[in-house]
């Protein structure tokens, strides 16, 4: 209780000391993991594997060479990088030196580089070979535009033996410092010093600004500690797992497994370039037990050539799977090639995904398309989390626990982020009321599980009725000769909107009558779902995708307003 609007009462007027209190960081993690398994396999990648001592040796080596050249606390280092043993160390190496660490989405375009490496203040730039010149395009972008006042970052490039020497040779010629050679310049036994406060912040990574320039959004080494635990908490992962590296680290931190690996002293198996063959073959050869995908991925295994796939699985291996909501057909798909499917929901913004559908044991023994139902549900918040909602944005009233009213799904808690830099405007709409502002809309169902419904401006309106495209996708995914299906608004003379699904086909449809394929995907439709939200109009074709594999209905937007009104539409 309270007493005079002051400090709280306890039991005692014990201080904190040294002795009983220091700032949570994930760092420790490392050090632990290369006490207790100093020979264990901790990272592999084709013919380079280290131990945990080898990783620990080379990560202060990593933060001592950084130090050594005055970057620290207040510094950013970004990495431009796919899945490989140097990202893997710059999320232990950069925060040992104090410094933050950008994971850069290797397959951005240049200007947008140019905005986040610029934005960021970026002070050292570590690129793998294969992306040195997308680098140097950003870097030349940046000093055009800012002329004399264009101070270079240090720029070590990252040399992958699986690679053409080529690329590696040219990054050389051009000034750039090898990370070997780097890593030589520092010291490995480097008594690197954690945060003084947990606040300080660890990581810097950035929204994909489909419809504005990207959010940087900031992580501190709180969050990433209890992220880093609530994650395999939640997933079951117990000590010693194999994973594979099949989800980009530079996406949200690889959803802070990062960290969470070097917690469990795991195994990281890299992967380079994701196709289901590797993964399939990683499965196989090198014993995984464990990986992280967004449902394109899952897409992609599931619909995989026989002579790519491994069937039966030779273990049960566990997928974690989020960025965007998977279709039920999806996750029963998945589940019948013997893969044990954790759903999660979250965001940049929440450290990765923060919420899951906890399974419950009474749905084993429900009918497959019920099951799969229940499963595509985003569930309840993580161990990590102190706060999930669903409110009505106006009023942030609680919506009712009915499965129907819409909501805008809010959270909060030591899983959200800091906040965005440098942007006052978009942090007080974000944190308005003292809640994160997903803009993710949903309801949530009596066993107070929530759902996302879509993003509040993908929800279509017509005749006055809401009308979720995720839902209409949903359904869309149930038919055989559906692959990947997209559904967006459509003007329509005679109900404002209309639902409008583009549709990617599986190989070896029978592409031709299109007209006939369309009419008979939208009799399946109208099987399954309300009339009005049947499509009336159906496009055939690939879907574009973000550099993070999420299909851009910005695009498919525009192009639905391209075709004009629907104009004989009939419910």
């Amino acid at each position: 209780m309270a007493s005079g609007g002051g400090a709280e009462r306890d039991i005692d007027e014990l201080p904190k000391n040294a002795a009983n209190y220091t700032a949570l960081t994930p760092l420790w993690f490392l050090d632990r993991a290369a006490l207790v398994h100093p020979n264990r396999p901790s990272v592999i990648h084709g013919p380079v594997r280290f131990t945990w001592a080898d990783t620990y040796r080379r990560c202060r080596r990593l933060a001592s060479a950084l130090a050594t050249r005055s970057i620290g606390p207040g510094s950013t280092v970004a990495v431009i990088a796919p899945n490989v043993p140097a990202m893997y160390e710059a999320h232990f190496g950069v925060p040992m030196a104090g410094a933050a660490v950008n994971c850069v989405n290797v397959r951005l375009n240049a200007s947008t580089i140019a905005f986040l490496l610029d934005h960021s203040s970026a002070e050292v730039v570590m690129v793998d070979q294969e992306f040195f010149s997308l680098a140097e395009e950003s870097l030349q972008i940046i000093s055009n535009k800012k002329k004399n006042s264009f101070k270079p970052p240090l720029l070590i490039v990252v040399g992958d033996q699986t690679c053409d020497p080529k690329s590696l040779h040219y990054a050389l010629s051009k000034g750039a410092i090898e990370y070997e050679k780097f890593l030589e310049s520092g010291d490995p036994d480097y008594n690197w010093k954690p945060p003084k406060d947990e606040w300080q912040s660890i990581a810097l990574g950035y929204t994909s600004g489909t419809t504005s320039s990207p959010k940087g959004v900031v992580l501190h080494h709180r969050g990433a500690y209890l992220m880093a635990l609530s994650g395999p908490l939640i997933w079951g992962m117990t000590e010693g797992p194999i994973y594979l590296w099949t989800l980009p680290m530079f996406h949200c931190n690889g959803w802070c497994f990062t960290w969470a690996l070097a917690a469990l002293c795991g195994t990281s198996i890299c992967l380079r370039q994701v196709t289901a063959k590797a993964i399939y073959s990683a499965i196989a050869n090198q014993g995984v037990t464990h990986f992280c995908a967004a449902p394109v991925v899952l897409n992609s295994i599931v619909n995989a050539p026989p002579s790519d796939a491994v069937r039966p699985l030779p273990r049960t291996v566990h997928v974690m799977t989020a960025g965007a909501a998977p279709p039920p057909a999806l996750l029963a798909a998945m589940s019948n090639l013997g893969f044990c499917i954790t759903h999660t929901y979250g965001l940049t913004e929440t450290y990765g995904p923060s919420t899951v559908c906890a399974w419950k044991p009474e749905w084993d023994n429900m009918p497959v398309e019920e099951r799969a139902r229940l499963h595509a549900r985003q569930g309840v918040r993580y161990v990590g989390l102190e706060g999930l909602e669903i409110v009505d944005p106006k009023t942030m009233t609680p919506v009712p626990a009915d499965g129907t009213t819409l909501g805008e799904i809010v959270m909060r808690g030591n899983l959200v982020m800091k906040g965005y830099l440098k942007n006052p405007e978009a942090n007080e709409e974000a944190f308005a009321n003292g809640w994160y502002h997903s803009g993710d809309l949903g309801v949530k169902h009596k066993d107070n599980y929530i759902e996302v419904k879509d993003r509040s401006k993908d929800i279509i309106i017509s005749g006055g009725e809401n009308i979720s495209s995720v839902e209409v996708e949903n359904v869309l995914y149930w038919h055989p000769a559906v692959l990947e299906a997209s559904v967006v608004a459509r003007a329509d003379e005679r109900w404002g909107e209309s639902p409008c699904a583009f549709v990617a086909l599986k190989d070896g449809v029978d592409r031709s009558n299109e007209k006939a394929l369309a009419e008979e995907i939208m009799k399946f439709c109208r099987e399954k779902m309300p009339a009005y939200w049947v499509p009336k109009s159906l496009v055939f074709g690939q879907l574009p995708k973000t550099a993070t594999g999420k299909i851009k209905k910005n695009e498919l937007r525009a192009r639905a307003k391209e075709m004009g009104p629907v104009r004989k539409s009939r419910m």
